[in-house]
């Protein structure tokens, strides 16, 4: 290995050990000290309930681990968006877990909060998975209520989509392990079955205080909404649990009864384990956005045995297009060439640009793949689309549109993985969220932007020096230099990986290592929902 290798090595391994410091902090909820209060309470906290409810050794993925990043912290900051979000399997079958964070505001419904439960319920959808929701919550957070509350993706979508679901047969199941009041009473009651913890859970429209306040009526919360009034007088609930433990191994025999799924019908033989070292990856992946390096390199280390089938492999060079595997899983790649590359005219094309000739080739794949009913893996390194007369004349806008004309019309399953840059339009051509992925992550080298920091804050100097000199400002050297690295260092933040993490713009942010594991995982989830409509781009200029 050279040197530079060994550099990069340094520099990705020290991301991802930020990137687990990060996680363990977060992991804690509202923080230790409430745990233990949970605790005192006999209750568990939100990620032991769900470690508990998944099978033993199998794997999970957590979805939205960041959501609500360095937001919120005027009121006190909202960890992982006080809910906590995994796909893993319960009884051998693949489910979707949520689980209120009661450490966290006790449980209240931040405005990330409703995003995040709205994209586990939207997984649950898209892949017709069982969704198991694990309710501690007092609601919705008042102090910002108008952001939760009334609009088309706030709370109320969530019992819309419950009963959406309903119709469409997907399993859902909710246990009441603590508070459940107001409008987030329906959940579980819109749930197919409904388990409450005695002494723990309640559930009511409008607590003990509120209903002396509204009505005169004196009576405990106990008596107004407890477990033995909905099981044995309500009828509300199904089953009384006598503990958490208790609550969630009913859940464990539910699910462990529920028949066999239709299947889309993707093609998967015996795993193997990529032939290439994929610990190489920290060492291929450079350490500045802006070098270059061989996709070829990586897709090596991602796919089975290191084998794959290249479509189209001299043409368009600046998209790697090819058949593979992963994890026994068939999947179609489609992957921004990372180096310089040479074309058979002579020309030479920069790498992680989208040219006319790549555009067009993935286009065409994209096509087959559809044909083929195979799953495509997006591999994103991408800094848009190449500009300049040449690519103008020769209709580069055209060509870029039948690219993303195909990719919004895909209906097999997308999966994005975002490795480095994901700049403007080549992160809508290369599937970014806006074109529903059925899940998209990022690998802690990645940025998120309509542009590099370095050439926005170009940008944007060059319109602050216009209008301080409009003004009768005087720029110097030195204040020039300082105006730029206080408009980078701003715009920087904005394309961390956290940053987009935080407002669910991804999935969540994930070791390399663990690439594997998700895509499996997500191709695993959608083979549980057959594709219903045919492959059609509709009106396209050839």
């Amino acid at each position: 290995m050279d040197l530079n290798f060994n550099k990069n090595e340094d520099h990705n391994k020290l991301l991802l050990s930020d990137l687990k410091r990060r996680f363990v902090k977060l992991s804690f909820g509202g923080g230790k000290s409430r745990i233990e209060k949970l605790h005192s309470k006999g209750k568990m906290s939100a990620r032991e309930r769900i470690d508990f409810l998944l099978d033993d050794k199998a794997e999970s993925i957590e979805i939205a681990a960041f959501a609500g990043e360095d937001m919120y912290q005027e009121h006190g900051g909202c960890p992982s968006g006080g809910v906590v979000v995994k796909i893993g399997y319960i009884q051998g079958k693949q489910c979707v877990v949520v689980a209120n964070d009661a450490t966290v505001k006790a449980g209240a419904w931040f405005p990330i909060t409703g995003k995040k439960n709205l994209r586990a319920q939207e997984i649950a959808i898209e892949n017709r998975l069982p969704i198991i929701y694990l309710v501690d919550s007092a609601g919705v957070y008042l102090p910002l209520q108008d952001e939760i509350f009334p609009d088309k993706e706030h709370f109320g979508r969530i019992f819309r989509n419950n009963a959406t679901m309903s119709s469409m047969g997907i399993t859902q199941i909710a246990a009441v392990m603590g508070s459940c009041v107001a409008g987030g009473a329906y959940l579980p009651i819109m749930s197919d079955e409904s388990i409450i913890v005695d002494k723990t859970g309640s559930i009511f429209l409008a607590g003990s205080y509120l209903v002396k306040a509204a009505i005169g009526e004196s009576i405990d919360n106990e008596t107004l909404g407890g477990a033995t009034t909905h099981c044995e007088i309500s009828g509300v609930t199904d089953y009384k649990a006598k503990d958490d433990q208790d609550a969630l191994t009913t859940i464990k025999n539910i699910v462990g009864k529920i028949g066999d799924y239709d299947k889309a019908g993707f093609n998967r033989i015996e795993p193997q384990k990529p032939a290439e070292n994929p610990e190489e990856l920290f060492g291929i992946i450079p350490k500045s956005r802006a070098d270059q390096y061989d996709m070829y390199e990586v897709i090596r280390r991602l796919v089975d045995n290191s084998e794959y089938d290249e479509y189209k492999a001299g043409y368009g060079q600046t998209i790697i297009t090819c058949y593979a595997r992963i994890d026994g899983w068939a999947v179609g790649i489609v992957a921004n060439q990372r180096k310089l590359v040479k074309t058979k005219k002579g020309e030479m094309q920069f790498g992680g640009v989208i040219y006319n000739d790549s555009a067009d080739k993935a286009t065409r794949f994209i096509a087959n793949c559809n044909q083929k009913k195979i799953p495509l893996v997006f591999l994103q390194d991408v800094t848009g689309f190449m500009v300049g007369s040449k690519s103008e004349h020769s209709g580069i806008i055209k060509d870029g549109a039948k690219m993303v004309n195909a990719v919004s019309n895909s209906v097999v399953p997308k999966f994005t993985i975002i490795i480095g840059n994901s700049y403007g339009a080549g992160n809508y051509a290369m599937c970014g969220k806006a074109y529903d992925p059925r899940l998209i992550v990022s690998w802690p080298s990645a940025e998120l932007a309509v542009m590099s920091g370095n050439s926005a804050a170009k940008v944007l100097l060059q319109i602050e020096k216009a209008s301080l000199e409009k003004s009768g400002e005087k720029i110097t050297p030195e204040k020039e230099a300082e105006l730029f690295n206080k408009i980078k260092d701003r715009y920087d933040n904005q394309v961390s990986p956290y940053y987009a993490a935080a407002r669910i713009w991804t999935d969540g942010i994930i070791n390399p290592l663990d690439t594997r594991t998700w895509i499996s995982m997500g191709v695993e989830a959608a083979n549980h929902a057959p594709i219903e409509k045919p492959f059609n781009m509709g009106v396209l200029q050839v």
